[in-house]
């Protein structure tokens, strides 16, 4: 095709559209009165002339006119109804076909919205589509063996030890592997290194990486192997990377990877409660995670795991390594917390606030001087540290004399709120966790022996903590 074919067709398009807009024009009352209907032109003969125009045209040149229509989707409904309906003037034209690229159900949300005021039934909005598409093509939802491929060659393809050739030939070698994946073969960690010469230890364990998350991404229901989202996950990684690199925080990127996806993947109330138990824990570790791990990489004697943990998604990512309880994340949640903030001790409390805490978190047995550190705090200070020091009593398993029973004790002598908030904790307590060495304890005050008059009144409490209560019962 030349230069002139393409400046004929060119003229011939544009005398096209000045016959329609001259056609279009409105005209005077006298200026119709003049016309013979004879010679008075009709919409469909003005449509029909510009097609036989056009279909003549293409065949003098013998070309075929290809119109490609890409993210009709992303226009508004107006706009994306109005396209097809004028492209429908062309169809079945010689020479001539349309390629439209779009998400059918946008599409067809897009119907239903364009005739709002009839009753639309999925039938009805098929039959518009059958009449207007012959021949649907609709792209296969990627797979684990096409997401893992993809996201290896991502990372191929920000390997910078690697030339254009050497990644054009691994990309043509992934292509032919993933052609035979129903026959078995695979595309992971060990095919693609080799086909990269000498692979540098950093893109073997990135390619390890992609290899452990790509089943996570293929199946969430927030992702479901959608390339853009994909490239959107590993965009942010590569943003949080960097941002802890410049600013000097260290940050282990398998970390990093595993927190993006809950992020990007788990249940909002899930991903909040794991921040909170960093911001509020004094090594930033999210202890919680550990016997949840444990089950779900197959220790059958820890507890079954419970909503929202227990679904597909978050079993899963339980169990991908690298495992989280014992971490200390905050490095990771603070180049993240542009989606969360990180609330500190130091964002919550005063400088004297945060040095009670610190005793209260040292204290082996009682100590009047640190008695008297807390009485010095005001009471909103000394309820934002009981919240701290009871969440950190939630990892007790024991409670007979534990060391954080010290500062729950000091706290309650200080002030009526701590002492309300000690004594619920306490009375929720499971009978199974209370030992008898307790009793001696809290027995010394009120309301400790108010709690163990509500112990008592338990009748799954063991024989000996039951004896030991009332033989304290006696003393007073």
């Amino acid at each position: 095709m030349t230069g002139d074919d393409l400046k004929k067709v060119k003229e011939l398009a544009v005398d096209g559209v000045k016959k329609g807009e001259e056609f279009f024009d409105e005209k005077k009352p006298e200026e119709k009165a003049d016309v013979e209907p004879a010679e008075m032109e009709t919409p469909r003969k003005a449509i029909q002339a510009f097609r036989d125009d056009l279909e003549a045209t293409l065949a003098e040149l013998n070309i075929t006119l290809v119109v490609l229509i890409d993210d009709l989707d992303r226009c508004l409904p107006k706009t994306a109804i109005a396209t097809l309906e004028a492209m429908r003037l062309f169809l079945f034209l010689k020479h001539t076909a349309f390629v439209i690229a779009a998400d059918e159900g946008m599409i067809r949300q897009a119907v239903r919205t364009h005739f709002d005021d009839v009753a639309l039934n999925d039938d009805l909005v098929t039959n518009y589509f059958d009449k207007l598409i012959q021949l649907p093509i609709r792209v296969p939802p990627l797979g684990t063996h096409e997401v893992r491929a993809y996201l290896m060659m991502l990372f191929i393809d920000d390997e910078v030890s690697l030339d254009a050739g050497q990644k054009e030939a691994i990309r043509i070698g992934v292509c032919l592997r993933l052609g035979e994946t129903w026959k078995g073969e695979r595309v992971d960690k060990a095919f693609v290194s080799s086909l990269v010469p000498n692979c540098p230890s950093g893109l073997l364990n990135r390619l390890a990486l992609a290899e452990r998350i790509a089943p996570i991404l293929t199946t969430s229901p927030n992702v479901r192997g959608n390339p853009r989202l994909i490239k959107r996950f590993l965009n942010t990684l590569s943003m949080r990377t960097s941002m802890a690199r410049i600013q000097k925080v260290t940050v282990d990127e398998e970390v990093l990877v595993k927190l993006l996806l809950f992020e990007r993947c788990g249940d909002k109330d899930a991903y909040a409660e794991m921040l909170r138990a960093v911001n509020e824990s004094e090594d930033g570790h999210a202890d919680f995670l550990a016997e949840m791990e444990a089950r779900s990489r197959g220790d059958e004697t820890k507890p079954p795991l419970e909503k929202p943990w227990n679904d597909a998604f978050h079993s899963n990512w339980l169990s991908l390594d690298p495992a989280l309880a014992g971490r200390d994340l905050r490095g990771a949640l603070y180049v993240g917390r542009e989606s969360h903030p990180i609330i500190s001790r130091a964002d919550e409390l005063s400088s004297d606030a945060i040095e009670v805490l610190d005793m209260l978190l040292r204290m082996n047995s009682s100590s009047t001087t640190v008695d008297a550190e807390v009485a010095r705090l005001t009471n909103p200070e000394i309820g934002r540290i009981t919240d701290k020091i009871l969440s950190k009593a939630k990892q007790e398993t024991a409670w007979g004399t534990p060391a954080i029973l010290n500062a729950m004790q000091s706290l309650a002598g200080a002030s009526p709120g701590a002492e309300a908030s000690v004594v619920a904790f306490l009375s929720e307590i499971p009978s199974s966790q209370i030992k008898a060495s307790i009793v001696p304890r809290i027995n010394q005050t009120d309301w400790g022996k108010g709690v163990l008059t509500g112990f008592l009144s338990r009748g799954d409490l063991t024989p000996q903590t039951r004896r030991a209560i009332a033989a304290a019962g006696k003393a007073n």
